[in-house]
């Protein structure tokens, strides 16, 4: 296995480590090898004028006893280093722990392993110059279409990661994870009114992303909308269906709902969905997905953090609920498979069940014309920005930055600052319609969970019955 020569270690140094961090009673014990190079080109003045260049490296140790976890890392894959982590984390774990803990066993489900990073240009062999000159390309295509630009911020990051991963079950795992981000904050002016708006485009894939389509993707949208920017206005607020349109608004579901699923939480009796488990939660029809396995998706995975194989797992099945997002500790507890949802921040820290791409499947219901033509009066939103969620009741705001009144089933006046107030578990039990235009956003999403990890998300148009929209 090649990343084993990267990291300067053996296979019987990494028994040897395990042994260790066993030797005084543990039950469990893994080791996460990581070598990241990052890289970023910064676009402002017209310039590329800031660049920077970081690795991170080293190694983590996590060793279970009962229900407490001992964590400790190095940033040096130095034998004697690393039996200094086992040591610390064996140390935190076994300190007066006596709960009982399920008997670990091998729970890494049988599947078939794709590679989900297409990649046909590596990074490191891509010319510098080749970035500058693509930042520069949009925004001469934004300056050229929109007259009312003031000013365009860009951003170009890539990173590739090489994974080692060993535990107490003797499974070695290695994984080689690419990922490449655009970002474009475009400033517009019209008199003396100031408007802003962000694309972006990142995927697991290679240099090849940074090509003539991807400029023409991300140009078009940062001018497409300029208009109404300037021409929305506030509506008055109050209880009335909301027309969630396809793609960028999953960043609801992932947040609203998504959570509510980790496993984690409902194992904690901290998620509302905690003991709902083959309960209706939804009407019949809608089905709720997170996938590590859509190709180059940012939320993807070979295999997760923990060594587990990318997969496909239903949360939601025809309206039942079918699932949680399980790493290791959660599955074994629940006694079922995990899901290949144990996901860290880096080798520095320990992994919790995170989702990957997050999305509900097209429905049947027609068009996201035919769902808005169903409503007299209400709201179609199609981006969010930042939000809150509190997952244990799962209420939530969220902040419209992009949509327009619906009246009489048309649209009419382009919207803004409005804020879309509800309760995840009501939001999905008041889906009324789900059209067929499934739309998986790949935008530069972050999730923020005590730690912060690359995700996807994804939904078609839905229609919601009844939230609560702030305006005036």
């Amino acid at each position: 296995m090649k990343n084993i020569d990267r990291f300067a270690v053996t296979e019987d140094q990494l028994r040897a480590l395990v042994a260790e961090g066993l030797r005084h009673g543990g039950d469990w014990c893994d080791l996460y090898f990581e070598d990241t190079v990052y890289s970023d080109f910064l676009l402002r003045d017209s310039e590329v004028n800031s660049a920077g260049y970081h690795i991170d490296y080293g190694c983590g140790i996590r060793v279970l006893k009962g229900e407490k976890t001992g964590y400790a890392y190095s940033e040096s894959t130095a034998f004697d280093e690393l039996l200094k982590a086992a040591r610390s984390a064996a140390a935190i774990a076994c300190v007066a722990s006596s709960a009982e803990q399920p008997a670990f066993r091998s729970g890494t489900p049988d599947l078939r392993r794709n590679d989900c990073y297409p990649v046909r240009l590596g990074w490191n062999g891509a010319d510098s110059c080749v970035f500058s000159d693509f930042l520069k390309k949009i925004e001469a295509g934004i300056r050229s279409r929109e007259s009312r630009t003031l000013k365009v911020i860009g951003m170009l990051s890539w990173s590739m990661s090489e994974i080692l991963m060993y535990n107490s079950l003797g499974e070695l795992t290695s994984d080689s994870r690419p990922l490449g981000s655009i970002s474009v904050q475009v400033i517009f002016r019209q008199e003396e009114r100031i408007e802003t708006t962000n694309v972006s485009r990142s995927l697991r894939a290679g240099a090849e992303m940074i090509c003539d389509d991807v400029a023409e993707d991300l140009i078009s949208r940062a001018v497409r909308n300029v208009d109404q920017l300037f021409e929305a206005r506030r509506p008055k607020g109050g209880q009335m269906p909301v027309v969630m349109g396809a793609g960028a608004s999953g960043i609801l579901l992932h947040e609203a709902m998504g959570h509510a699923f980790e496993a984690d939480f409902n194992r904690k009796g901290q998620s509302v969905f905690a003991g709902k488990m083959g309960s209706r939660i939804c009407r019949k029809g809608i089905n709720i997905i997170d996938d590590g396995t859509l190709a180059a998706s940012r939320g993807s995975c070979n295999f997760d953090d923990e060594g587990v194989p990318g997969q496909k797992t239903y949360m939601v099945t025809d309206g039942i609920l079918t699932s949680y997002l399980h790493d290791r500790i959660s599955a074994w507890s629940y006694g079922v498979a995990p899901t290949g949802n144990g996901r860290r921040e880096s080798f520095r820290y320990n992994p919790i069940p995170r989702m990957r791409a997050t999305y509900m499947e097209s429905g049947c219901d027609g068009s996201v014309q035919d769902l808005i033509a169903s409503v007299k009066k209400g709201i179609f939103v199609d981006q969010f920005a930042n939000g809150q969620v509190k997952i244990g009741e799962g209420d939530f705001t969220f902040y419209v930055k992009s949509g327009a009144l619906i009246e009489n089933g048309r649209l009419t006046m382009p919207v803004k600052d409005i804020n879309i107030i509800g309760n995840g578990p009501q939001a999905l039990a008041d889906i009324e319609a789900v059209a067929s235009d499934l739309k998986i956003d790949e935008s530069t999403w972050t999730c923020g969970k005590e730690q912060s990890v690359a995700v996807s998300c994804g939904i078609p148009s839905v229609l919601v019955g009844n939230l609560t929209v702030g305006g005036e």
